[in-house]
Order: structure tokens, then sequence, then C-alpha cells
């Protein structure tokens, strides 16, 4: 939607201005009829063009109507003519950010969330800026503030399955939540550059339920790799008494060391050992 609109140099209009101002005095001047119209018709021009100066500071545009019609935007910064008699509204180009409200959700799994992000953005297109919506910086918020909420419905809060994604993970989550904004704002002329979650816990009623799920898959976790280890650890026992012939052991006593080796490795408490003074078998 956006295109430029014309414009020239406005030091050289004013001087071009100037000149003609010049001129007309001049001939208003000769008293003549002639040279008195054509110095009011000079005047007439000079106002006029007056009205075509504006200044552009650094990472603005300004939007020009003529008489209602949009006739393009002007961003190049300094002192700028353009189509006299029109109305230029200011558009900041400038990279913004804002930090959405805490929004309480359910994830995926059902559990109430409290979650906010932080957006990154710019205008890319002032003409939709202005005239696509009624304020963009309104739009983009509430935009916004829609795409989080959806994001929490559609991911749990911790995954415990490896190949889905959760809340948690970060930058999978940011690029998602940053897709879908582009898309979402692009009616606006707005460009998001990056979204990402800056808040993210359970709600304060099932908090503390949390934790305490928390702290029990992890003690499971612990545990699972303690086993795994321990079972490593005795194969490795048996396999080598058995291949450097340190002492022949049947079945039964095979699974009796296990059983103590297990106990060893797996317990919470440091083991007391117990001396056979006897044989093997007593």
């Amino acid at each position: 939607m956006e295109h430029r609109a014309f414009r020239l140099n406005g030091f050289g209009v004013l001087l071009a201005l100037v000149v003609l101002a010049a001129g007309a005095a001049a001939l208003a001047a000769t008293g003549s009829g002639a040279g008195v119209a054509v110095g009011v018709v000079l005047a007439v021009v000079v106002v006029v063009g007056i009205t075509g100066f504006t200044v552009i500071n650094p990472n603005e545009a300004k939007v020009v109507q003529f008489f209602g019609r949009y006739v393009g935007s002007v961003d190049d910064a300094g002192f700028q003519w353009v189509i006299p008699l029109t109305t230029r509204r200011r558009v900041t180009l400038r990279v913004r950010n804002f930090e959405t409200a805490k929004l309480k959700v359910n994830d995926a799994a059902g559990n109430p969330v409290e979650i906010a992000a932080v957006v990154v953005y710019k205008v890319v297109d002032s003409g939709k800026a202005t005239f696509a919506v009624d304020d963009y910086e309104e739009y983009v918020a509430i935009q916004s503030e829609a795409a989080v909420r959806h994001l929490a419905t559609t991911h749990p809060y911790d995954s415990h399955q490896d190949d889905r994604t959760s809340l948690r993970d970060g930058a999978e989550v940011a690029a998602e939540l940053t897709a879908e904004l582009r898309e979402r704002t692009d009616l606006a002329g707005v460009e998001v550059i990056e979204a990402r979650i800056t808040h993210l816990a359970y709600a304060p009623e099932i908090a503390q339920a949390m934790l305490v799920r928390q702290q029990a898959a992890q003690v499971v976790a612990a545990r699972t790799m303690i086993v795994e280890g321990a079972v490593g650890m005795v194969g490795l026992a048996l396999d080598r008494l058995g291949e450097q012939g340190v002492v022949e052991l049947d079945e039964e006593r095979k699974a009796n060391m296990v059983s103590n080796l297990l106990v060893v490795l797996c317990g919470d408490k440091a083991t007391q050992p117990i001396v056979n003074a006897g044989s093997l078998y007593s």
C-alpha cells in the first residue's frame, strides 16, 4: 500500500519562492495594471507553496494526504517540500517494544498458568499503519495478547514426552510466537522482530501441588539413572569375575551376589559390611 510521495529539497524550493516573492514585489511596485496582476498571482503562488514545507526526523515518515486522498509517504530525513495544501501525519519507524500483562490461561494439559511476553516490532508500511487500522499500537498490543493466549493453550507447561514442545522450550516457543505475530500484524504494516516469553509460572492455586509433582518426577528420574548404572556395574563385575576365573559361582550364589550389590549401589544410606569368616556356603 505504501508508495513514495512527490517531494523536493526544501531549501531549493525556499530559494525559488524567495525569488518569486521578490519578483512579485518588483512587479507590484511598477504600478501598471498588468504588473500588479502578475505580482498578485506570484504572491498567491508563494503563499500556497509555503504550505508544502515539512521537516522529517530520522526514523520517521510523513503520510501525505491531499484533501483526504492518500498520495504517498515521505521518509527522507531533513527539510522537504511536498505537494502544497496537503496534511501530513507523523508515523515513527523506530523499533519499539512492550511487555504484555501477566495472563492467566489454561495450558494444553488444562493446568492454569501465568504467562507474559515481550514483543519487539517496528512499522514497515506507514500507509497500512495509518489507514488499515484505527490505532496500530493498540492493534499490536491486542493481537500480542491473543497470540500469547493461543500459544499457551496449544502447549503444555512442561512436557514429559521428548517429541512434544512445551512452554519451557524457550527457542522453539519464541520462534512460533514470533511467526504467529508476524502473520497477525502484517495487516497493520507492522513487522514483529522478536517475541519471547518473559514470565511463566503455574497459577498460585496449583503451584504447590505442581512443585510436589516436579520433585517426584525428578526423584523417579534420578532413581532410574541409579538403577541403570547399578545394573551395568553388577553385570560388569560378574563378567570380570568369570573371565579372570577368580571364583566359580552357581546360579543361586550369583543371584545372592546381584541382590547384595544392588542393595549397596541403590541404597540411600551407607551399608555396613558383614565379613563371612566361614566357607562360601555357610
